[in-house]
């Protein structure tokens, strides 16, 4: 199989990966923090190890003010529902996952509102007065998608943190499409909060996240409970990460993401974003001569392009595509509205769908020549059944 979903979950894993998670489970497979044994020792000191390379790929100035989650989804929605108060006013891009919209539209009974700034793919400074036009006197929290999960589009983290902290607002990123392809450096983007799945271009397994949390005392805990320290207080602990990491971690995850980043260490991220735009722009070039295909994603171009390419084969169902891309010719994409709805609202896609093709750095040119070659005769094909 020529596997493409990697915004989904990336595949494969690094080998390190697979063999950090046996190991993990073989020979530190204690409850970390639970326990006064060697073993219970050990897995703490991994965890703390993992903590450590979080903090050194984000360039995080205090270690514990990283806390790891179960998904990206966990980690934004702590924020949003542990930082916002009542009659509080949210800027979100157009561009935005149901893990922020969803959350942010439950809280409408308590009075928390948000309006949606369009995200002009290339022109950061439209972006940017997008932003700005949307802040009122309550708003107290710009959400930004560093990088779509349907287009690929990457937006100014950097310059709407500027923005932001002109008005005192705060800035939650969402870097699950981002983190691992572009670097990211939470002080020089002066991030208040990020959140980032683990099993993406981070390559750990599935069921881990990170959340950077600048100042921590300006969010209230979602899920409250043992945490190993403070065992006979009834109230949360305050400190971090105890504050944010109630129950039993997932180890063998936590563990996983630790040899992901240090592969990706290794490798580089930009020189892992330029392997992957190579394969970008061949894509690209290739849909955009194939007749009938409907391109969603813009020519990618450095610094505005994540690994993500959306297209339709004229009108035919994006689903319909995906399902023969994998049964006739074992091409593995993604199809649909990909949890993105005000997305497909921009692009006129509601009905339709979208076809996602979504690289990683173990993706290389015969797949995207095999992926073209299959879309090319599904066109031939679909146009030849409509005449």
């Amino acid at each position: 199989m020529v596997y493409l979903d990697n915004a989904a979950t990336t595949y494969p894993k690094p080998v390190s990966v697979y063999n950090e998670v046996n190991r993990c489970i073989r020979l530190y497979g204690a409850n970390p923090g639970r326990s006064g044994h060697r073993m219970s020792m050990n897995a703490a000191q991994q965890v703390y190890l993992s903590r450590e390379a979080a903090a050194r790929l984000y360039n995080v100035e205090n270690v514990e003010n990283i806390s790891f989650t179960q998904n990206c989804t966990y980690a934004l929605n702590t924020v949003i529902k542990g930082f916002l108060k009542r009659g509080d006013h949210v800027v979100v891009s157009d561009l935005e996952h149901n893990s922020v919209l969803r959350p942010l539209s439950g809280m409408a009974s308590q009075g928390i509102t948000y309006t949606v700034a369009k995200a002009e793919h290339g022109d950061f400074d439209k972006t940017i007065d997008n932003f700005r036009k949307a802040i009122n006197e309550k708003t107290k929290l710009f959400i930004v998608n560093h990088a779509s999960n349907v287009t690929g589009t990457i937006l100014p983290l950097g310059r709407l943190t500027a923005l932001a902290h002109q008005y005192d607002i705060k800035v939650l990123a969402d870097t699950a499409q981002s983190s691992g392809a572009l670097p990211i450096d939470v002080q020089e983007m002066q991030l208040d909060f990020m959140a980032s799945a683990g099993h993406k271009g981070l390559m750990g397994i599935m069921g881990t996240g990170i959340l950077y949390v600048k100042n921590p005392e300006l969010v209230s805990p979602l899920v409250c409970g043992g945490t190993g320290s403070g065992s006979l207080e009834l109230v949360q602990p305050d400190t971090m990460p105890d504050k944010l990491e109630s129950g039993t971690c997932n180890l063998p995850g936590i563990c996983s993401l630790r040899a992901g980043i240090e592969f990706l260490s290794s490798k580089g991220i930009e020189n892992i974003y330029k392997h992957e735009f190579v394969l970008l722009k061949a894509l690209y070039d290739g849909l955009k001569d194939i007749p009938g295909i409907r391109l969603y994603t813009p020519e990618p171009k450095p610094l505005y392009n994540a690994p993500v390419m959306s297209f339709n084969v004229g009108d035919m169902q994006s689903e319909d595509t995906a399902e023969i891309l994998d049964k006739k010719y074992s091409v593995a994409v993604r199809a649909g509205i990909h949890c993105a709805p005000l997305a497909h609202k921009a692009l006129g896609t509601q009905k339709q769908g979208t076809v996602r093709i979504s690289l990683s750095y173990f993706n290389n040119m015969s797949h995207i020549n095999r992926a073209l070659n299959a879309v090319r005769n599904i066109s031939h094909d679909y146009r030849r059944s409509s005449v």
